[in-house]
């Protein structure tokens, strides 16, 4: 039987009755065929576990992941009011889900947990997909506490930035603040791609001042007022909404090393004091550049992850995309929404199923065998699923 996979969509004013409808008609296009796993990705406003239990009620023992997002992404295009669900199937695709509801205030512990259970096993994952909270969790220390050459990919759940609400689904739990993993094995193989569309623009700054999660002020100025000085809009405007969110759109690049393409960190919202609010910590004294993306450059991006993809996957053929974008790209594209996705097929084609939504961050594998796996932002992250290669 060879690799399958099945998306489907549903909107309904009740989250059970969207989740239920979503997974009957994706059960319908995968046919007889039993799945192995099936991926949950919901709008945060929804009600996570009516939509486990809609979803449970036709899926008996079948492992669920998931997460909130501001929308979802289909072939079709951006979804913010429905429930999307992709059921993968295929000979011997195994996989098993894992919940860690303290992953905000042990992002580190979380980590060393996976790497135990990935230990007790009898063979090594052939890929770990995860789903974690991307308001107050610490990812870049989650894939500083991995192991190297880990096949991990995921993204950051998106939701209300204010609140600090989203959502993360394994199996029957869900929760903010937590990690949803699910191990997979089996014969199927996966290409992965990512790219984004924002470059330096010569403006450099300094971080002379961050606590945390909090960029406090840019070569000794308050970060917001940095920002009102180059953009023209009072300093005022930029912690109130709509600017204050608009700021993710406008991230500060840092060096990596010699040859090293910048090291992307965008700002999820400005906070009343004119502090920066980020999801990965800053090193005081470090220099930045001002980053500025276009939609044709994402668009571009968005067709060389996906070759990227496809020529990892080597001679395998596509059976299933997951597409991770970053909540930046919706805010960009808003005068064409789903245009990412239309960038994808370009490249991949009409045929294949895609899947995915909008994160505040996305998981990438590391690009050694002895590196850690890649916490990053702004970008589109683009995995393809296909059998593995034949040997005779």
């Amino acid at each position: 039987m060879p690799f399958i996979a099945a998306v489907a969509q549903a909107q309904a004013l009740d989250a059970r009755e969207a989740g239920l409808q979503a997974v009957h008609l994706a059960l319908n296009r995968l046919g007889n065929t039993p799945p192995a796993l099936g991926i949950i990705i919901a709008p945060y406003r929804y009600d996570p576990q009516q939509v486990i239990s809609g979803a449970s009620s036709l899926l008996t023992n079948v492992p669920l992941i998931g997460c909130s997002v501001s929308s979802a992404l289909t072939r079709t295009g951006a979804h913010s009011h429905s429930v999307l669900v992709a059921l993968l199937a295929g000979e011997g695709l195994q996989s098993e889900t894992h919940w860690f509801p303290a992953y905000s205030q042990a992002s580190g512990e979380t980590a060393t947990r996976i790497s135990q259970l990935l230990g007790y096993e009898q063979r090594p994952a052939d890929s770990v997909i995860v789903f974690a909270d991307g308001l107050i969790g610490n990812a870049e220390e989650f894939c500083a506490g991995l192991p190297a050459g880990l096949p991990i990919f995921g993204g950051l759940s998106s939701g209300d930035p204010q609140n600090a609400s989203s959502f993360q689904i394994a199996g029957a739990q869900s929760g903010m603040g937590g990690l949803a993993a699910a191990f997979l094995r089996g014969n199927f193989k996966t290409g992965i791609g990512y790219g984004h569309g924002w470059h330096a623009v010569g403006s450099q700054f300094r971080v002379t001042r961050s606590r945390g999660f909090w960029l406090r002020t840019l070569d000794g100025h308050p970060a917001a007022e940095t920002y009102a000085e180059m953009f023209g809009q009072p300093v005022r405007d930029w912690e109130i909404p709509p600017l204050n969110y608009m700021t993710r759109i406008y991230p500060l690049g840092f060096e990596q090393g010699t040859g090293a393409d910048l090291l992307l960190r965008a700002p999820l919202r400005v906070e009343e004091d004119g502090s920066f609010r980020m999801n990965a910590a800053l090193r005081d004294g470090s220099d930045a550049y001002l980053m500025i993306g276009s939609p044709s450059a994402c668009l571009a991006a968005a067709r060389e992850a996906t070759r990227q993809a496809l020529l990892a996957l080597g001679s395998s053929k596509p059976a299933f995309a997951l597409v991770l974008v970053d909540a930046a790209w919706q805010m960009l594209l808003q005068a064409n929404p789903g245009s990412e996705i239309k960038a994808v097929m370009d490249v991949l084609g009409e045929d294949v199923p895609i899947a995915g939504g909008y994160t505040i961050g996305q998981i990438v594998p590391p690009v050694g065998p002895n590196e850690h796996p890649q916490f990053l932002n702004q970008h589109i992250v683009v995995v393809l699923f296909g059998e593995k290669e034949k040997v005779d």
